[in-house]
C-alpha cells in the first residue's frame, strides 16, 4: 500500500512557489460537452491550505461590474493544466478574507521585492 502512495506522489508535476497574496493565472481545463478548452482565470492568492496531495488554493478576481468571484482549486488536480505566478502581494496574514470588503484602490496590495 505504501508502494502505491509512493508512486502517486512521485508523479508530481512542479509548480511555482505560492503565497497568499500572489496574483496568479490558473490554466483549467474545461469540458463542454465533447470539446475541451484551457479558460484563464486570474486573481489574488486569498487562501492556502497545504495538505500534500490534497493542497488547494483560493483564487479571488473582481468580474464584470465590480462582483467578486472565488474558485478553490487542487494544486494537484488534473484539471489545472500550470499555474503562473505574475506578482508577489507583500501581505502579513495567512487567509486574506478581508479582501472581501475592499473595492478600487484599497483591494491592492504592494509588490514584495
Amino acid at each position: 500500500m505504501t508502494d502505491l502512495i509512493k508512486t502517486l506522489e512521485a508523479e508530481e508535476r512542479s509548480f511555482p512557489q505560492l503565497a497568499p497574496g500572489d496574483t496568479v493565472r490558473v490554466h483549467v481545463r474545461i469540458v463542454e460537452g465533447n470539446r475541451e478548452r484551457i479558460q484563464i482565470f486570474n486573481g489574488i492568492i486569498i487562501r492556502l491550505r497545504k495538505g500534500g496531495n490534497n493542497t488547494n488554493f483560493t483564487v479571488r478576481r473582481i468580474a464584470s461590474h465590480g462582483i467578486g468571484v472565488e474558485r478553490t482549486f487542487l494544486l494537484r488536480s488534473p484539471r489545472v493544466e500550470k499555474i503562473e505566478v505574475v506578482r508577489h502581494g507583500k501581505v502579513r496574514r495567512a487567509q486574506l478574507y478581508y479582501m472581501r470588503e475592499r473595492q478600487g484602490k484599497s483591494a491592492r496590495l504592494k509588490e514584495r521585492r
